[in-house]
């Protein structure tokens, strides 16, 4: 996701006439892409920004200031630690704020002070900007469909420092996906922080009286929302870039365990491009642990899944060992 929000930020750039360069010592502006999910990830990024601060301090006056970016989890949830502790960086901006970046650099670069916006959007998605990528030879790429997390599980940071989920429009991400095997590239992993619980509204008539569907959520499994309805889920979104690009091979990544419905599974199933590779995170093996995450399962529901995947997805004798391990221990 980091590599995503990067590259969405390059396009925003280098749409309003920056340059990039490869070496930190010739640049006018650095920016740090930044994750909280762990404490060590942050830690990272402290001692990172005190090496940009000596740089800065070093830097010659002839050539101008050196302005320093955080962006990202990161800057969203320390905002006044960055500001307070960390006085050399110039702007702060949250993972929905990246369209702003050239306003927010110029007015830190023209008033010499701290810009900064972390607002959460219930809209923003990037899905008008098409990301520069920063290896143009890869043959692999990274699309995100969508953004935040309604989840809420008791230990993690994300539906506060990314916001609520929202889905892009399953045609810009057709779109882009086409663009990307028309340039050349192989294998396209579809983005999400709970990826499988995409749902695209944007075609919906306020006003429908038809029968709409709802979110399709494993058995035995349950949620912290209220059920979602209308819209197309992400079997459709997954079944409409495998026939798009037949040729590509397609990973989706982070799933929630909830959202593995069989209609999901009966896609990668049948289609070949679509790589036989489940993430199926399992937290934890104890019921009361669970509950206590919020994760919305129990083991039993967790083993029930895995038997209706295996059931529609034969898997090798080393994945039924793993498996069989991992609840064992």
């Amino acid at each position: 996701m980091n590599t995503n929000d990067t590259e969405v930020v390059w396009a925003v750039l280098q749409k309003n006439g920056y340059e990039r360069c490869h070496e930190a010592q010739q640049a006018d502006v650095i920016m740090v892409v930044t994750c909280a999910i762990r404490e060590g990830a942050e830690q990272k990024i402290w001692h990172r920004l005190k090496h940009l601060h000596a740089m800065k301090e070093r830097r010659s006056a002839r050539r101008g200031p050196l302005q320093i970016t955080v962006l990202g989890c990161m800057a969203e949830r320390l905002k006044e630690r960055l500001l307070e502790r960390e006085r050399s960086v110039d702007v702060i901006a949250g993972p929905d704020s990246y369209k702003d970046l050239p306003r927010l650099l110029a007015v830190s670069r023209h008033y010499q002070q701290s810009a900064i916006n972390v607002l959460l959007s219930l809209d923003e998605t990037y899905a008008d900007v098409m990301p520069v990528r920063l290896n143009a030879d890869s043959p692999t790429a990274f699309v995100s469909i969508m953004r935040g997390c309604d989840n809420m599980c008791s230990y993690c940071i994300v539906p506060f420092t990314r916001g609520r989920e929202r889905s892009r429009p399953i045609d810009s991400i057709v779109k882009e996906v086409q663009i990307l095997r028309d340039n050349g590239v192989k294998e396209v992993t579809l983005l999400g922080q709970n990826v499988n619980s995409y749902r695209d509204l944007s075609n919906i008539p306020s006003n429908t009286t038809e029968q709409i569907t709802n979110s399709k959520v494993a058995p035995g499994f349950h949620t912290v929302y209220k059920t979602k309805v209308g819209g197309m889920r992400f079997d459709e979104l997954l079944r409409q870039v495998a026939e798009t690009a037949p040729d590509m091979r397609i990973r989706f990544t982070s799933p929630h365990p909830k959202d593995f419905s069989e209609d999901v599974l009966r896609v990668i199933r049948d289609y070949p491009n679509v790589c036989k590779n489940l993430h199926l995170p399992a937290q934890s093996g104890n019921d009361a642990v669970l509950e206590r995450m919020r994760r919305g399962y129990s083991r039993d529901a967790y083993l029930r899944l895995v038997d209706t995947i295996r059931s529609i997805l034969p898997m090798s004798v080393y994945q039924a060992i793993f498996l069989w391990f991992l609840w064992r221990n």
